[in-house]
């Protein structure tokens, strides 16, 4: 978590050495994406990640700690270069922008609590801050649950996760505030917000009901659920949860954002199928499977309606 440092990779004791496309060098936050593969029972128990958690003495008032409120910043002198973790290349945004994201997002707690962030600020996890691959630090979203409609408002001040799909790393408070703690990972939705955008005070936007949305939901991403149109589809994925198919559809909106207007999300048979298209012919959709099967390793599977 250290700019110009390493950080552990935490689930096999491994020291992981990163070396930055820019001069100097940015170690972004690896500890438990490592770890994370390991522990998926216990997420599912509700438990904990091994030693993670609230801490031995919480602030009595969890529920009561204000959003980040959001305020001009310069940005920070290192910790927006490119670098490289795991083989993949990030290249943050180098200004504050319109940004909407959804995909999964966890938090990480006790474990960092102290430690320095890529900013080279300690990490507070009873602070509303978030990581993220990508995003300006420092920089401020709202995260909002899609399962219960909670929302929060963090700073950006590290980087990470690194690990599979999730997007975003909330701190513990933040996490708890949302209310997925104690599962670990959750479907989020995340938006930007700039000094001026929010019309409420954080104290006043804490006090809103569950039901809370994000800032303007006309800039929301939003997808199409099914089209009508006939013609040739590519299944990229089949999925007994609608939630795990949101996400696969994240990613592969991140890795192909060519595709994306293509993508949708189709129930059928108890199913939530993930398919692009429509495509006029099969010698289309199998150019478009040849490209997929290139540039992302991905098999797919043609289907008529």
């Amino acid at each position: 978590m250290t700019p110009g440092g390493l950080r552990r990779a935490m689930g096999a004791g491994l020291v992981v050495c990163l070396c930055l496309s820019a001069c100097g060098s940015l170690t972004p936050r690896l500890g438990r994406e490592t770890d994370r593969a390991g522990n998926e029972s216990a997420s599912r128990r509700g438990a904990y990640y091994k030693d993670d958690g609230p801490g031995d003495n919480p602030p009595a008032n969890l529920d009561q700690i204000p959003d980040a409120q959001p305020r001009d910043e310069p940005l920070h002198r290192f910790a927006n270069r490119p670098y490289q973790v795991f083989g993949r290349d990030y290249v943050p945004l180098q200004s504050q922008q319109e940004f909407v994201q959804r995909g999964v997002g966890s938090w990480y707690g006790r474990r960092y609590h102290g430690q320095n962030t890529s900013s080279g600020e300690r990490y507070d996890m009873y602070a509303m801050t978030a990581a993220h691959p990508t995003l300006p630090i420092p920089s401020y979203v709202r995260v909002t649950h899609v399962g219960n409609g909670r929302s929060v408002v963090v700073r950006i001040n590290d980087r990470g996760p690194f690990h599979g799909d999730r997007i975003i790393d909330l701190s513990f408070v933040a996490a708890n505030r949302l209310g997925y703690a104690q599962e670990g990972s959750a479907l989020l939705q995340i938006q930007a917000v700039r000094p001026g955008d929010l019309t409420t005070s954080p104290s006043s936007q804490s006090a809103r009901p569950a039901t809370t949305q994000i800032t303007s939901p006309a800039a929301m991403q939003t997808w199409p659920e099914q089209r009508d149109a006939r013609g040739v589809y590519l299944q990229l994925g089949a999925f007994a949860a609608k939630d795990n198919a949101e996400a696969f559809r994240v990613r592969i909106n991140q890795q192909a954002p060519w595709l994306s207007e293509q993508l949708q999300i189709v129930p059928q048979a108890a199913l939530f199928r993930l398919q692009a298209g429509p495509y006029a012919t099969s010698e289309a959709a199998r150019a478009i499977a040849e490209q997929l099967r290139n540039e992302l390793n991905l098999n797919s599977v043609l289907v008529k309606r």
